[in-house]
């Protein structure tokens, strides 16, 4: 159950994070909850082709809620998913925004040259 609810507390800081500076879910969030769910699904496909071809194997843990939603898929799964999406979507979309930024901040204290003098 620990790392579930340190899974669900990671998810919060990062909504936290998101609501401040509207960078994905707060900024348009229904493309965001699309590509949150399409994101989580595909690695859920992905577990799932996994397991089934013996690769991951899940192991029992005293951190665990032990609430299996497939054979060797784990609860706590999806929403380790959920979160590796929403961390990657908000370090992307806050990398950009930093950026632009960045390039306007620079922008305005570029110094402003006369054309006449350079002709």
């Amino acid at each position: 159950m620990t790392y579930l609810l340190i899974l669900l507390a990671l998810i919060a800081c990062m909504a936290a994070i998101d609501a401040k500076y509207r960078l994905f879910v707060f900024a348009s969030p229904l493309p965001a909850a699309l590509a949150l769910l399409g994101g989580t699904a595909m690695f859920l496909l992905w577990d799932v082709i996994a397991i089934d071809f013996g690769i991951f194997l899940h192991r029992d843990s005293a951190l665990m809620t032990g609430l299996m939603l497939g054979d060797q898929l784990p609860l706590e799964e999806v929403f380790f998913l959920f979160f590796l999406c929403y961390n990657a979507m908000i370090l992307f979309t806050g990398a950009m925004t930093l950026k632009v930024r960045r390039a306007a901040r620079s922008h305005r204290s570029a110094p402003v040259t006369n054309l006449e003098e350079r002709s």
